[in-house]
């Protein structure tokens, strides 16, 4: 069975990678960070390279796992699969093929939908525009599969969802256009943690799903509420289906997750 999580928006978790590098005011308080540190206390296998600090720490340097990359086939019952919840698939420390093997993986187990996250922007339409990414993926996905099955050659993967993080107006300038420009089934936001109003009117159209939520942890910052406010609206006039995550605090269930008294949670369709 998938390793469950309590990641509201999802149903279970997929490391093939750990570890990762701040890389912008959104990571300040880095939930995976924390937790890499008490793995590796701990003495979790997974979790004994330490990153350089200051951008990583304790347990938390890029790793890449190749024993775990075939684990979502032996899932039979489907499930939404975040991928990479400890760290970024697009790292640049991540090279070509194993992200290649990893879009295998998901091409080769369509009962799953697969959500992928990267702050990485740069390197998302880069890669999966680039034929001889795709051409990879599909061959690594053959290998995969029971002799004489046929692994279709669709571009994108009609059960992966791509998307990039957005703190702040900053980020979505920088970070939407990018995501945009990269093939998708669905393409999202995660606006978590929120650190200032967003208009994402310009892109809306074109975005499939955008979620919101508030920091968590000893040093939280705190979302003010017109702005989860603002996004709602926004994503209900373009009809953009939106999921309120948390409104954070010391601990993700700190703040409780309503807004306006209501529970958003908003999904694509699967």
């Amino acid at each position: 069975m998938s390793r469950r999580t309590a990641i509201a928006w999802t149903e279970a978790t997929w490391n093939p990678v750990t570890g990762c590098d701040r890389s912008s005011p959104g990571c300040d308080s880095c939930y995976a960070l924390r937790l890499a540190g008490r793995l590796k206390a701990m003495g979790s296998p997974r979790y004994q390279k330490d990153g350089t600090p200051p951008t990583s720490g304790p347990g938390f340097g890029v790793t890449m796992h190749h024993d775990l990359l075939r684990q979502p086939l032996s899932w039979r019952a489907p499930s939404t699969v975040f991928v990479c919840s400890m760290a970024d698939l697009f790292h640049p420390r991540v090279d070509d093929d194993f992200i290649a093997q990893a879009f295998a993986v998901m091409a080769a187990s369509p009962r799953h939908t697969y959500q992928v996250l990267t702050k990485r922007h740069g390197r998302l339409p880069a890669l999966l525009n680039r034929p001889a990414f795709q051409d990879g993926v599909h061959a690594h996905a053959a290998r995969l599969v029971p002799a004489g099955a046929v692994i279709p050659r669709d571009w994108p993967l009609p059960n992966v969802w791509v998307g990039v993080s957005v703190e702040d107006q900053a980020r979505a300038l920088q970070r939407i256009p990018a995501l945009l420009a990269a093939p998708a089934a669905v393409h999202y936001l995660s606006c978590e943690p929120l650190l200032s109003g967003l208009d994402l009117t310009p892109w809306l159209a074109q975005l499939d799903w955008v979620i919101v939520g508030g920091e968590s942890g000893p040093q939280h910052r705190p979302m003010h509420p017109a702005w989860a406010r603002a996004v709602r609206d926004q994503c209900a006039e373009h009809e953009v289906p939106f999921f309120f995550k948390q409104w954070g605090g010391r601990t993700p269930a700190a703040g409780g997750h309503l807004l306006d008294g209501l529970v958003h949670h908003g999904m694509p369709p699967r």
